[in-house]
């Protein structure tokens, strides 16, 4: 059954309690504001439309924010009821995640097993045993313990038919009643919530120490890893000439290899492999194989290409630069990027490819070879 997925992100609080002054969203962690990072976690092929909730003193700074990754951004209310209360009116999807602005530190994992526990059981609530024994308190005094093994944090993402949540909000307005978690307001009026696996590193943001805590590694890029490269071949082959990127280019010679010489693709096999942790592609494709005598390296690039997405990486971006005293690469060099595109499936203007001289100086210089280097961004799944 295909179903159309919505995410209303929560940034329209004021963070008082972090005490910087300001909404501790917009407040710098890992080289971007807290928000960023939250917002890249839901630039997934899982997620059709994503609604923000900001305050007004801070709307045109979050939709700054959000304008590269298209997201609609609403103004919220006072509480943060009433902001998810807002944007439920604006989501078209038949399943909506809620998730808080200041837990960014969610993984891709919990995103998606919140839509598919929505999409399962009609609700799917993100959650993790708590390991402190917790007490309910009435007046300064212990009015009961429950018992630790049936009491669980709470996080977010919440996942719901969308309908469904639209009701219990619709009705809990209606009552006069405001929750503090989409899952009470479900509780309430709809049924009994599902439960799905949290994270103990998906913690909220809440106080000045939380920005400065031993927490997981996040970076201001896109990408987690980077790899570079590099693969040098010499002239001395009979054909008129040289293979790069894929692309067949005039030349009074072709390179010598023991497949079909593609400095290009060699050097970017590297950097994937580089950036994926992997062995380099002499491991994989030996010189002394003999299935790899005059191998088109378009169909080593494509293996190499399946080796990272089974170790759980995706390629973002290409910069390839190219030595060459000849052929004159100029007029080929959208060919080339095309080429590369087309191989391993990302667009065109994710492929850059530079190509120069070294002025006739040491061995391309000399016009005996040619040498390409590649560095790559990967991102972990």
């Amino acid at each position: 059954m295909t179903y159309k997925v919505s995410a209303i992100i929560c940034a329209a609080g004021t963070g008082e309690r972090a005490g910087f002054g300001k909404n501790k969203l917009l407040t710098p962690l890992a080289g971007a504001p807290a928000l960023y990072h939250t917002l890249k976690k839901f630039d997934l092929h899982e997620v059709d439309e994503v609604i923000v909730a900001a305050s007004s003193p801070d709307y045109k700074e979050i939709k700054a924010l959000c304008a590269p990754f298209g997201y609609n951004v609403i103004i919220g209310g006072k509480t943060r009821f009433e902001s998810v209360k807002k944007a439920l009116e604006k989501v078209t999807g038949d399943i909506v995640i809620i998730h808080d602005g200041a837990r960014p530190y969610v993984t891709d994992k919990i995103i998606k097993s919140c839509i598919n526990g929505a999409s399962t059981f009609g609700s799917a609530v993100c959650a993790i045993p708590a390991t402190d024994t917790t007490a309910i308190v009435y007046y300064g005094v212990i009015t009961d313990v429950p018992k630790r093994e049936s009491v669980y944090c709470v996080q977010t993402p919440q996942g719901f038919n969308t309908d469904a949540i639209k009701k219990a909000y619709e009705l809990a307005e209606a009552d006069g009643k405001t929750f503090t978690d989409d899952s009470s307001a479900y509780s309430a009026y709809i049924g009994i919530p599902h439960v799905i696996e949290g994270d103990r590193k998906n913690i909220k943001l809440t106080y000045r120490e939380d920005f400065l805590r031993d927490v997981p590694v996040i970076s201001a890029g896109g990408c987690d890893s980077v790899g570079f490269g590099c693969d040098t071949h010499a002239f001395g082959g009979l054909n008129k000439f040289v293979t790069l990127a894929g692309v067949k280019i005039e030349c009074d010679s072709s390179l010598v290899a023991h497949s079909d010489g593609d400095v290009v693709i060699h050097a970017l096999m590297d950097a994937i492999l580089s950036a994926c942790g992997l062995n380099d592609i002499g491991h994989y494709f030996p010189d002394t194989d003999k299935r790899y005598k005059g191998a088109d390296s378009t169909k080593l690039l494509a293996k190499v290409m399946a080796l990272a997405a089974e170790s759980g990486y995706s390629l973002q971006n290409i910069s390839i630069t190219v030595q060459a005293e000849k052929p004159r690469l100029a007029p080929r060099i959208d060919d080339m990027r095309q080429s590369l595109s087309n191989i391993c499936g990302i667009p065109c203007d994710r492929v850059a490819v530079a190509a120069g001289t070294c002025e006739k100086l040491g061995f391309v210089g000399e016009g005996l070879g040619i040498t390409a280097y590649s560095t790559v961004l990967m991102k972990k799944n």
